[in-house]
C-alpha cells in the first residue's frame, strides 16, 4: 500500500469511492434518497474542486486507488484545519487503511500548523474518529444541519 498526493486524473476513481460509501455504507444511518443526492453531487468535478483548495491524498493497492482523504484550512485560518472526504472502498474496510489516511493527514503541514482540527463526521464514522483521538466539539454530541457530528482534536 502506498499513499500519495492526489492527481487530477484520480478524480473519477475518488468520486466512485466516495459515492459507493454514501450508497453502500452511510445509507445504513441516513435515508437512501439523501445518500443518492450526495452521490450525485460528489462527481469528479466536485472532487477536483475540493482538491483545488485542500491537500488531498489517495491510498493505492498496487495501481488501484482504494481510499482518499483531504485536509484544508478551516475557513482560511492559520491555526485551524478541517479533515474532509475520508473514505475507503467498502471491500477494504476494517483493514487499517482509514487509520493510515488519518495518520498521513496528521503529518501534513496544514495539520501540523493548526492547534485545532475539525471533522464533520457522519453517524457511521464517529466511533472510528473517536479511536483516532477526536472528540465531539464542545463535548456536545449533536447532529448539525447537514447530518454530521462536529468532532475535533487539539494539539
Amino acid at each position: 500500500m502506498i499513499i500519495r498526493r492526489f492527481k487530477p486524473e484520480d478524480a473519477e476513481k475518488v468520486s466512485t469511492i466516495v459515492c459507493r460509501n454514501f450508497i453502500e455504507i452511510n445509507s445504513r444511518n441516513y435515508p437512501l434518497e439523501e445518500m443518492q443526492t450526495l452521490a450525485s453531487v460528489y462527481n469528479p468535478e466536485k472532487i477536483l474542486q475540493i482538491a483545488s483548495y485542500a491537500h488531498t491524498y489517495v491510498i493505492c493497492d498496487e495501481n488501484i486507488i482504494i481510499g482518499t482523504g483531504s485536509i484544508s484550512s478551516f475557513w482560511g485560518s492559520e491555526t485551524e484545519s478541517i479533515l474532509l472526504t475520508i473514505f475507503v472502498l467498502p471491500e477494504y474496510h476494517g483493514k487499517g487503511l482509514g487509520k493510515k489516511i488519518i495518520e498521513t493527514l496528521e503529518h501534513d503541514d496544514l495539520f501540523l500548523r493548526a492547534t485545532r482540527i475539525e471533522i464533520p463526521a457522519s453517524i457511521t464514522a464517529c466511533k472510528f474518529y473517536e479511536k483516532m483521538g477526536y472528540h465531539y466539539k464542545n463535548n456536545a454530541k449533536m447532529l448539525d444541519d447537514e447530518g454530521h457530528y462536529r468532532m475535533e482534536k487539539f494539539h
